[in-house]
């Protein structure tokens, strides 16, 4: 399918092949760019990107659409913004940093998409993979399409299948579209930069490094055992007493140590005293969870830890909290807030 893009529609949408041709036929090479006037201010741009990634929550839909650029060289800017993003995460090697900006890029498209018409529309979705008949998909790109997502209503029982197709209303249709893009995006992450480029732009990459850094420190602050939840203090102190984790249960230590900071070295130290441990086979494990191989883990919900039967001295606050992690981040404020109203 092919529609007429409109200059403005390269902004929008950066990750489309059209607007990749775009800056390309102002190519002058990444070095010559980066050191130019125009280039300068791209780099400003792809900060202003990058941070806003880092800033968002999860979501970040019901905002409304930023200001699109509609002249030749502000478009050529915002592309070129992206473009450069994705060269200073990729030099970051943070898959962290990387996976954010996947999600708040696949947003960012989202808030355009809502708005525009069904032609266009459609040809969003078939540039990212999503080919639609009608108001269906078919099934298999459905399951591919919704592996990541974790609300109940996309699980494929929940759905009318119908012919080896998946009916999706028009409202999700847009939803499945940007988890499209989030994986299309977090898929070309990270780039092949050569190093004498990320050395060029080593003052971006480091600064967005101290920001996550920064970011890490107030979600979580320093890793604080006392603070960890039951389940996750019971793992750990089976591995202490020597004896092995169910997959299950390594996958959600490992997850959560992650999620909170720990990096991969101190998380492989844990596992030492297990009674099968193998340095090689530890190491690959902990960095596929943590991201090495392209996509970073999220701890299990509670709910995934009773399915695993992982939830074990439940105490007040597990009563009141669905995630470890967030059994985590209340402990730790209430820790340094005793006096006041903690909120989940």
């Amino acid at each position: 399918m092919r529609v007429a893009l409109e200059l403005k529609d390269f902004a929008k949408y950066p990750f489309l092949k059209e607007s990749q041709q775009f800056i390309a036929a102002y190519s002058q090479g990444v070095e010559q760019f980066i050191n130019s006037n125009p280039g300068k201010v791209a780099l400003k741009y792809a900060m202003e990107r990058i941070e806003g990634a880092l800033r968002s929550a999860e979501n970040t839909a019901d905002k409304d659409p930023q200001a699109v650029p509609s002249d030749s060289f502000g478009v050529k800017m915002s592309v070129s913004g992206y473009a450069l993003a994705r060269v200073i995460v990729s030099c970051t090697k943070e898959r962290n940093v990387m996976e954010r900006l996947s999600r708040y890029e696949a947003n960012r498209a989202y808030r355009y998409l809502i708005d525009e018409e069904e032609s266009k529309k459609a040809f969003i979705a078939s540039s990212v993979g999503v080919v639609v008949s009608g108001a269906a998909i078919p099934v298999t790109r459905y399951i591919e399409i919704v592996s990541r997502l974790k609300d109940e209503r996309w699980r494929l029982v929940n759905r009318d299948v119908d012919g080896g197709y998946v009916h999706v209303g028009s409202l999700e249709m847009d939803e499945l579209v940007r988890e499209a893009i989030r994986v299309l995006v977090s898929s070309q992450l990270p780039l092949p930069i050569p190093d004498r480029i990320c050395g060029l732009i080593s003052p971006y990459t480091e600064k967005i490094s101290g920001i996550y850094q920064t970011y890490l420190l107030e979600q979580f602050g320093t890793v604080e055992e006392d603070c960890f939840p039951p389940c996750i203090q019971a793992l750990i102190a089976a591995l202490t007493d020597g004896r092995n984790l169910p997959h299950t249960g390594r996958f959600a230590l490992t997850a959560f140590l992650h999620n909170i900071g720990m990096d991969s070295t101190q998380i492989i130290e844990l596992y030492c005293r297990a009674p099968d441990f193998d340095i090689e086979k530890t190491q690959y494990q902990v960095e596929h969870i943590s991201g090495r191989g392209g996509t970073e883990y999220t701890a299990p919900s509670c709910a995934a830890m009773r399915t695993n039967s992982l939830c074990v001295r439940k105490d007040d606050i597990c009563e009141r909290i669905n995630h470890p992690l967030s059994y985590y981040r209340f402990r730790k404020r209430r820790e340094k807030a005793p006096a006041t109203q903690t909120s989940y």
